[in-house]
């Protein structure tokens, strides 16, 4: 700590130093002429022509003997060395050099051209200090191991680097690579909808009474209106509020807020991507969900395949679809078909499946498949045909009044998508919520509660149609293999230091 704190000391001197000399640590404006890339990308030209530049950038390495100087700044598209001499910039401006720290933003003004060294260089006219850096950046260290570069010493304490995410980024490249992917994968998926003919909406956040999924919300106040308000814990209630208004196809990209626990696949902030199409079902959900993926992994790694960890996962068409009752009875060699609670109820007790008070038949089945079957789904697999009673949103599977047309896609035993033919019968979603709400009373505080606007909505017609939700933090972490959603959100909830 002591020499942390002589570290600080040392860099505020140096920035009262610049200030006695008149110089500004943190002026308004740059002028860049190029990116580093763009340098690199036409040397040939810039060193013949040399060309006058600027380019800008993190100061990432220095080295001074007497009257010369090199350094190495940094910007998002590269890397590049300067060359600095007293002969050339002057000896007030080589005095400003000398006042830099690493980490400091600086821009110079030069030409390029080829050192005896043979190292591609900006011969310095003029250094300027855009941003002083009052703190150390921590060490990151390479050395060639077999005529490669491996990295030690890393920023590595991974509860730091989710805290402290703009060392992160800065420190490791891989982690900002991470999130240029996710990116690319949100815009494909706009890309995908759009050519589609699907409209991009915005639906509220904040919400008088919240629904559409299973979850706890988040609760807020509004001072004014003197009213509890509600972060939204899905999207679904007010998209189908459009296709009553006549839109026919919709979706959004934002963020779900659920007041729940925090695992390696679950932060309580999150994004999904929701759609709904009129005159469509669960089986077009499922078309579309193949095709959006494939696409993805088409646009942004040109492959059919994911290789995730060593497991190779394949994107190409069909996809496998099944129904949960049929792969819990293939797996287990249990027929709950018939719903029968208490032989369920005995199935359950036998393999110490935990039962929560208010379950009935369909919960358990539901638990059953979670215990026995979901471990086992690596390829890309619809599991289909969820039973009603934990699916308040769907409609009934035409002649069996037990299950619903929902599915769940899982693949590498994690689930991506959740999708509906979307129950459209204002009577029967009626009875079906307020049926969750009798479960509420029995203590399941994640059930869905009654909307009455939006049954209203509901009366006054909505074509049949197909809703789809794709957990796209998941998403990003299926295709940059990562086994935690804190890799791939910038700044993850995180408990506070104590």
């Amino acid at each position: 700590m002591e020499n942390l704190n002589q570290l600080l000391a040392i860099r505020r001197q140096k920035l009262q130093k610049l200030k006695e000399l008149g110089i500004n640590p943190y002026p308004n404006r740059s002028k860049r002429t190029h990116k580093i890339k763009e340098l690199w990308e036409n040397k040939d030209k810039f060193v013949k022509s040399e060309q006058r530049i600027v380019v800008t950038g993190r100061l990432t390495g220095m080295r001074r003997q007497g009257k010369v100087g090199f350094g190495n700044i940094s910007d998002e598209s590269g890397r590049i060395q300067i060359f600095v001499r007293q002969d050339n910039v002057g000896e007030n401006n080589y005095e400003v050099f000398k006042l830099l720290d690493l980490g400091d933003f600086v821009q110079v003004e030069g030409n390029c051209f080829i050192t005896k060294m043979g190292e591609y260089s900006v011969r310095a006219k003029e250094v300027t200090i855009l941003g002083k850096s009052l703190r150390p950046l921590p060490t990151v260290k390479e050395k060639e191991v077999d005529g490669k570069k491996q990295r030690f010493d890393e920023f590595s304490d991974i509860e730091l680097r989710y805290r402290k995410r703009y060392l992160d980024l800065l420190l490791n490249p891989e982690s900002k690579d991470n999130f240029i992917i996710r990116a690319k994968i949100i815009k494909e998926i706009r890309n995908f909808l759009n050519s589609r003919d699907f409209i991009e909406v915005e639906t509220p956040i904040l919400q008088p009474l919240y629904g559409g999924a299973h979850a706890r919300p988040f609760i807020t106040h509004h001072n004014t209106l003197d009213i509890d308000l509600y972060l939204r814990i899905a999207l679904e209630l007010y998209h189908k509020r459009l296709i009553v208004g006549g839109f026919e196809r919709v979706y959004e990209i934002g963020k779900n807020f659920r007041n729940e626990g925090m695992s390696r696949t679950h932060n309580p902030e999150f994004s999904m991507v929701e759609l709904y199409q009129a005159y469509a079902d669960y089986n077009d959900m499922m078309d579309i969900t193949e095709d959006m993926i494939l696409h993805i992994a088409k646009e942004v790694f040109d492959s059919e395949k994911i290789n995730f960890h060593g497991t190779e996962i394949l994107l190409k068409k069909p996809w496998r679809r099944a129904s949960m009752l049929d792969l819990v009875k293939k797996e287990t060699g249990f027929d709950a078909s018939d719903f029968d609670f208490e032989k369920i109820k005995a199935f359950c007790d036998k393999h110490k499946i935990e039962i929560s008070p208010a379950a009935g038949p369909g919960k358990l089945i539901e638990e059953i498949f979670g215990k026995f079957v979901e471990p086992k789904l690596i390829q890309p697999t619809f599991v289909i045909d969820f039973p009603k009673e934990v699916s308040p949103l769907a409609k009934e599977k035409p002649g069996n009044t037990k299950l619903t047309e929902r599915f769940e896609l899982f693949i590498n035993v994690g689930e991506y998508a959740n999708a509906f033919t979307e129950l459209n019968d204002p009577l029967d979603q009626r009875e079906r919520l307020e049926a969750q709400m009798k479960l509420r009373e029995l203590g399941d505080m994640e059930a869905n509660v009654v909307d009455e606007d939006f049954l209203e909505a509901l009366e006054y017609g909505m074509p049949p149609t197909g809703g789809l939700g794709i957990g796209v933090d998941r998403l990003v972490m299926l295709f940059t293999g990562n086994t935690s959603i804190k890799e791939v959100i910038f700044f993850p909830q995180m408990k506070p230091e104590v």
